[in-house]
């Protein structure tokens, strides 16, 4: 228990836990600039990670990063002008899958 309290009081958040909230924001703005057909889908908060959005290129290609709430997620896809879904009424994309699978194939 003392190692999260000291955690917390130190500033440092964990990556999962979407208190980077400008370091996801730049990697998002950065990934949707550099590929072509993006959109975002939220996912909900578990009990071991916050909210996240993932993004997935035309090609399938796909990023990932926490964020601290579900309206502050749709913000933030919203801004990055791309289409934005809810993940729990969608689904993923089969080309993500797809883009997954040739990833393990690879080794990359």
């Amino acid at each position: 228990m003392a190692f999260w309290n000291r955690k917390r009081r130190s500033g440092g958040g964990s990556p999962h836990d979407g208190s980077d909230l400008d370091s996801a924001r730049t990697h998002f703005q950065e990934f949707t600039a550099s590929r072509r057909g993006v959109e975002a889908y939220v996912e909900p908060a578990t009990n071991i990670t916050a909210t996240t959005v993932v993004l997935i290129a035309h090609d399938g290609e796909w990023t990932r990063r926490a964020l601290p709430s579900r309206p502050v997620a749709f913000d933030v896809a919203r801004a990055l002008g791309v289409p934005v879904y809810d993940v729990n009424q969608t689904g993923y994309p089969a080309r993500m899958r797809a883009w997954t699978a040739r990833q393990r194939r690879t080794g990359a």
